[in-house]
């Protein structure tokens, strides 16, 4: 069976090996794709929650990305091994996240920002260096989270009031602003 994807604007397209590495067989449609991620993504941060060891590595990245999308993807987990429309060089990959690891880590011990602006921060350049071929940006909303959850502070809305009318996946006005 083929996928049908209507990309929404801004959204970092698949390439056809990544696309061939789709587990279940049933999805043809962007809906339902969305929602088989939607699901999986849940069980991922049901079982990030209850983590309770460092979060800020190279590891746990790559562990959570494969609980949010393992069910969905083969290469869930993997960094990418292409270049995308965002992103560093796909072969930088392991070094900008080990910068930013760094840098994050200072933040925090020499509080140089609040902690909503550490993980604000983080957030941002997580979603820069795109370390996976899909779901940077559902990965890096919830590390973000969980991070400034770990800093005392309560979990960020992204938007959550304008969400009753779209999402921050579907091409909706929500996700252009």
């Amino acid at each position: 069976m083929a996928i049908n994807l209507d990309y929404p604007p801004g959204a970092t397209p698949l390439d056809a090996d990544e696309l061939a590495s789709l587990i279940p067989g049933h999805i043809t449609t962007q809906g339902e794709l969305n929602e088989w991620e939607q699901l999986n993504i849940a069980q991922g941060e049901n079982r990030a929650r209850k983590h309770r060891k460092e979060i800020l590595n190279e590891a746990f990245l790559r562990q959570l990305h494969k609980q949010m999308f393992g069910e969905t993807w083969k290469w869930a987990g993997e960094f990418r091994k292409t270049d995308k429309n965002i992103g560093v060089d796909w072969h930088k990959t392991g070094v900008e996240l080990k910068k930013l690891l760094d840098d994050v880590h200072f933040q925090i011990e020499h509080a140089s920002y609040p902690p909503d602006e550490i993980a604000v921060r983080f957030h941002h350049r997580l979603v820069a260096i795109h370390p996976f071929p899909n779901g940077n940006g559902r990965h890096a909303r919830l590390m973000a989270d969980l991070l400034v959850e770990r800093l005392g502070q309560p979990r960020f809305t992204w938007g959550q009031r304008s969400l009753t009318n779209g999402s921050l996946v579907d091409a909706s006005e929500t996700r252009q602003q």
